[in-house]
């Protein structure tokens, strides 16, 4: 077994986790990453903990999809709830073999899903704010996520390990270097008012006032790499184009262009992907509204590869996202979807400018803060 999987798992366990004796850890994933969950399982247990697996089947979900009533499809089911209830932290493993698995599947059918789920995805999200349970998310390397990012698998491993610093003897140390480098801004940006993003077809501005930035240094999301808040949700004004393009549920989306006005998107197409885009603003009333701001600062990542967990983190990007907020960052924005979307600002992608307060933060795909 290649080294850096037993040392995913031990900084999974110990950073991100901080897994206690005693403590219950529920682990998602499915089969294609049982290296990953051989090692988690064991690092838990080391720390005296008691892991529970729960291994999904890709095609149950294709099929209750395409062949559920729709009561099946808002059903529920009571283990989902007991378990959050019970786990003092849930580590989440995605472990795609197939990312279109869910392309013919209807995005009408996708949204009643989510929907269904809100009540639930809301009560974690409350526990995890409060620190009665913690998350992280991290991802496997498998053929199809190297065929998104056009890299043979090998590669797209040493991708995935770069990105996370596991080549590093110790991954934890530099997360937390990260976290003590994005600190810096995410102080500056303390008791700022308004952001105005200026790029090509982008001229949009929104209000912070009264929102916290908060610090993504790797233990939630494995890879991180970012700082993010809740915008005011009715001050979003402007245009904006998201130019990397993701794989959302097997549905590929390119080229986003969004139009907003107090807050809510009035216009929205893409060059890929529309009828996906039309169904996901129609999931709620949230759903056309930003939860999320967010400036990426992972430059290990220098890349898009159709996966939004790492280009969101692509260091001199900033992405938005639309639907739920994070109660953490002042955000009230409540919505069944939560979908980033990417802003490439970086000189090779024609440049862009991020001013705060009317003081240039970012420009180029770079932050001027100290500078």
């Amino acid at each position: 077994m290649d080294a850096r999987i037993p040392r995913w798992a031990e900084t999974l366990v110990g950073y991100c986790l901080e897994v206690q004796p005693g403590q219950t850890v529920i682990i998602n994933a499915t089969p294609a990453a049982e290296p990953l969950v051989a090692e988690t399982c064991r690092a838990v247990l080391r720390a005296g903990g008691h892991p529970v697996m729960r291994i999904t089947l890709p095609r149950v979900r294709e099929i209750t999809l395409r062949e559920g009533s729709d009561e099946q499809l808002t059903w529920i089911s009571p283990s989902e709830r007991l378990l959050m209830e019970q786990a003092d932290a849930s580590l989440s493993i995605a472990s795609e073999t197939n990312t279109r698995q869910l392309a013919e599947v209807d995005p009408k059918r996708l949204a009643m899903s989510n929907r269904a789920a809100r009540d639930l995805a809301r009560f974690r999200r409350e526990r995890a704010a409060g620190a009665a349970e913690r998350w992280c998310l991290t991802l496997f390397p498998t053929a199809a996520y190297a065929q998104d990012a056009g890299m043979s698998l090998a590669d797209f491993e040493e991708f995935v390990y770069a990105a996370c610093f596991l080549n590093s003897e110790d991954p934890a140390a530099r997360w937390r270097d990260v976290g003590e480098r994005q600190q810096l801004y995410v102080d500056w940006l303390r008791d700022k008012r308004e952001v105005h993003v200026v790029g090509p077809e982008t001229d949009l501005r929104l209000s912070i006032a009264g929102r916290t930035f908060r610090n993504s240094d790797g233990k939630r999301n494995f890879p991180s790499g970012e700082f993010f808040t809740g915008p005011v949700e009715d001050s979003v004004e402007g245009h904006i184009r998201f130019t990397i393009p993701s794989v959302v549920n097997g549905h590929a989306v390119r080229d986003i262009r969004l139009t907003f006005e107090r807050g809510r998107v009035v216009e929205a197409s893409a060059a890929q992907g529309q009828a996906y885009l039309n169904e996901m603003l129609a999931t709620d009333d949230g759903a056309r509204f930003v939860g999320e701001f967010a400036f990426g600062n992972n430059f290990g990542i220098q890349r898009g590869i159709q996966n939004i967990l790492f280009d969101e983190k692509m260091g001199g990007t900033l992405h938005m996202a639309l639907g739920n907020s994070y109660p953490e960052t002042g955000g009230k924005n409540v919505s069944a979807l939560h979908w980033d979307l990417i802003c490439d600002v970086r000189a090779a992608a024609g440049g862009g400018e991020v001013y705060v307060d009317g003081t240039l933060f970012l420009k180029d795909g770079r932050l001027m803060l100290g500078t």
